[in-house]
């Protein structure tokens, strides 16, 4: 009776150790860019992206392992302002360039409109041409809930390579540009009181939804000169 009230004990206390290792793993991403499914999101190199709230004291094993020697324990930093340059290494980097855009799609649509064009041209392709080098641009595709989350997934991806391929014809490098895609599952509006079915023959649904046809244009970018 005593061996298996040790073993008992012994699995117990496992099992709160393995539960805390996954929790460290959760919360020591913060500071870089993840998927919907937790994981970083990276660049075609291999290199993670960092947020405007990453430090060196938020470095981790499987993007910047070289970087955890130098930094110190997170409590002892001081909250990161968001509006200041960090350094990454030996870089400084300013703070990214983020475009919300729900002028660029129709409904089920992933051609830019023509007013869409005219603010990637002024908030993304001129901004970048002050700027000596650039990163990397992550170009990030949304859809709304109408239609399955497979056929919003796709369309999503659609629209973000659709603003990549024009962000390059303006001559931005495409070997610079990454994109992802995050279907229906992160709204800027809900729309819970328009009354009616969610399909594309409710106009007042599709129209109140015009907000999360969008895409997010994320610039990394040096300091200018």
């Amino acid at each position: 009776m005593k061996t298996s009230k040790i073993v008992i004990n012994m699995l117990a206390i496992a099992c709160v150790g393995l539960a805390g290792i996954a929790y460290a793993d959760e919360t020591t991403k913060e500071g870089y860019l993840v998927d919907s499914r937790g994981n970083v999101v990276k660049s075609g190199a291999g290199l993670c992206w960092h947020t405007s709230a990453w430090t060196p004291a938020n470095a981790i094993a499987e993007c910047d392992a070289d970087l955890m020697k130098k930094s110190m324990p997170k409590i002892a930093q001081a909250p990161a302002r968001a509006a200041a340059p960090v350094v990454e290494g030996e870089k400084a980097i300013a703070p990214p360039i983020i475009l919300k855009s729900d002028a660029l799609f129709d409904y089920n649509k992933s051609d830019i409109r023509s007013r869409g064009k005219a603010r990637l041209d002024s908030e993304v392709v001129d901004k970048i041409k002050e700027y000596a080098r650039v990163g990397v641009i992550l170009v990030t595709g949304h859809a709304d809930i109408i239609g399955s989350d497979a056929y919003n997934q796709k369309l999503s991806q659609r629209r973000a390579d659709a603003v990549k391929s024009y962000l390059a014809g303006q001559g931005i490098a495409a070997d610079r540009i990454e994109t992802a895609a995050k279907g229906s599952f992160e709204p800027v509006v809900s729309c819970d009181a328009v009354k009616g079915k969610v399909n594309g023959k409710n106009k007042n649904l599709v129209e109140c939804l015009q907000p999360n046809r969008r895409v997010v244009v994320e610039v990394k970018v040096q300091k200018p000169l």
